[in-house]
């Protein structure tokens, strides 16, 4: 089976790289902070100590981190060793441009794939992510499907283009829903009847992930995956969205948390 090396192990990338390791694949871990790696390691993967060492005799490498910036730094490290051949496969929520940036640096011999992925820690442990893949993906859709069904979405830059999109419905949605229920408690409205409500409607989806317990996916990613899309085209609904994050995002208690906690912060009464 393919050599795979895998790049991030955070919230997401450790419950799909436990999904590698379960279908066989020889694994080669790395993460920033290396102690986060002890368990795949123990399971059986292998700890390399920098992200140019992990990919070069990979097959394949997938990256899942935190945003454009962390991307563009590791593919400083392993651009120059990458193998001719190799796949590297971009599941972070990066955008089409930066994913268009990397395609041009990739040297010859080498595919890239954008595979970003809908869902969360919940789906990635369970290996039934939704993966958004642009470019030529043939020869690494098996392995994407180690966690959860593959799209194809088009040209490289596309499986990018949808997750700004597929996120940016999200985020809207649920602080649309923090805001229903705000005005719900303005009208005296008891909880549990204006929850139920929105759930019966066209925001059903919403109310759940507003709501949720056991997922997550930070306020500080929010804000940069809203951004992203904010800074494509005039999104006047959305702008309104990100400075809520943002305000909830420079909450040390919150900033890292995921985007339900946001809800009770956008919910609340102003203040005067």
């Amino acid at each position: 089976m393919e050599k795979i090396a895998f790049l991030g192990l955070g919230h997401m990338g450790e419950p799909m790289a436990r999904q590698l390791l379960a279908a066989g694949h020889p694994l080669t871990v790395w993460n920033r902070t290396p102690r986060k790696a002890d368990d795949l390691v123990a399971a059986g993967a292998s700890a390399a100590p920098d992200p140019g060492a992990a990919v070069r005799d990979a097959d394949v490498v997938i990256t899942m981190l935190a945003g454009p910036d962390a991307v563009r730094a590791v593919a400083d490290a392993v651009l120059p060793v990458l193998r001719p051949g190799a796949y590297w496969v971009e599941m972070s929520t990066i955008g089409p441009e930066v994913v268009r940036e990397l395609a041009d640096r990739v040297p010859a011999g080498v595919t890239l794939v954008d595979a970003p992925v809908m869902g969360s820690t919940d789906k990635a442990a369970a290996g039934r992510l939704g993966i958004l893949a642009g470019g030529d993906a043939a020869g690494v859709e098996h392995v994407l499907a180690r966690f959860g069904p593959v799209t194809r979405t088009g040209a490289p830059g596309t499986g990018a283009a949808l997750k700004l999109v597929v996120n940016t419905a999200v985020m809207g949605g649920v602080a649309l829903v923090a805001e229903a229920m705000k005005l719900a408690d303005a009208l005296g409205l008891d909880e549990s009847t204006a929850k139920d409500a929105l759930a019966g409607g066209p925001l059903s989806g919403a109310v759940g992930r507003a709501f949720a317990t056991d997922v997550h996916f930070g306020n500080d990613l929010a804000v940069k995956d809203i951004a992203l899309a904010t800074r494509t085209t005039s999104l006047p609904a959305m702008e309104a969205v990100l400075r809520q994050f943002e305000a909830v995002a420079a909450d040390p208690e919150l900033v890292h948390e995921d985007i339900a906690r946001a809800v009770p912060r956008i919910r609340a009464p102003r203040t005067t």
